[in-house]
């Protein structure tokens, strides 16, 4: 399940509060943007960098395994990979066929995977430099980030995962989100300032902007992360 299904569904767990660590005090528009084009045989979903680890596990989902390269980014050393550290943490090189069961193993550790992949009816593509955070509004967004092309016979379970608010007749849709983050929680008894960086929750509210077929609705929560 994505972070931003998450949210909305009052499911809040590590994997959600990894996708704020990043962010301070302030109003961050255009994030955790994603599109879907659905056609006759075929759909496309491509989407801002945040969705990455998202697709890489749904993929992995559907397919025991598959061809994979790219990078994987780790705050701590796994074993059997390839890489190096820089700036606090471990950079991976891979390229090879991979299992369901090991690259989930790998999400567990990884704070993202950039891979591209190559399945029965699915393929995948994303870049392999996170952006630099900022407020959106400052610089152009990258929806195009991660490109999912595959047969039309996935749409329904992939539309379920990022459009869960969409009929399954839909064409074309666009969700862009708004994080209003107005506080930083820190956590109680941590002196160390790195552990404080790292386990401080933010809270805020959480604005969901979606665009179907041309008709444009939106969604807010409160969260805290």
């Amino acid at each position: 399940m994505n972070f931003i299904k998450k949210v909305f569904d009052k499911k809040i767990d590590e994997s959600v509060h990894s996708q704020f660590v990043r962010f301070g005090k302030g109003i961050y528009n255009n994030r955790a943007v994603i599109k879907l084009q659905k056609g006759k045989d075929s759909i496309k979903f491509n989407s801002t960098f945040e969705y990455a680890n998202d697709f890489v596990e749904l993929i992995f989902n559907s397919v025991d395994k598959a061809s994979v390269s790219g990078i994987i980014l780790s705050k701590q050393e796994i074993n059997g990979l390839n890489g190096k550290k820089k700036a606090g943490a471990y950079e991976y090189d891979i390229n090879r066929e991979i299992s369901a069961n090991e690259i989930k193993e790998l999400l567990k550790k990884a704070y993202y995977i950039l891979i591209d992949i190559k399945a029965e009816g699915i393929e995948f593509k994303c870049k392999k430099k996170l952006p630099k955070p900022g407020k959106g509004g400052e610089g152009k967004v990258d929806d195009k980030f991660c490109v999912l092309k595959a047969e039309v016979k996935h749409f329904s379970k992939i539309k379920d995962e990022f459009f869960p608010d969409v009929p399954e007749n839909t064409k074309k849709a666009r969700a862009s989100h708004t994080f209003e983050i107005t506080e930083i929680v820190l956590p109680q008894g941590e002196k160390d300032y790195e552990k404080i960086r790292v386990l401080s929750k933010r809270a805020g509210k959480l604005i969901r902007h979606l665009e179907i077929d041309e008709t444009e609705t939106k969604k807010e929560i409160e969260f805290e992360a």
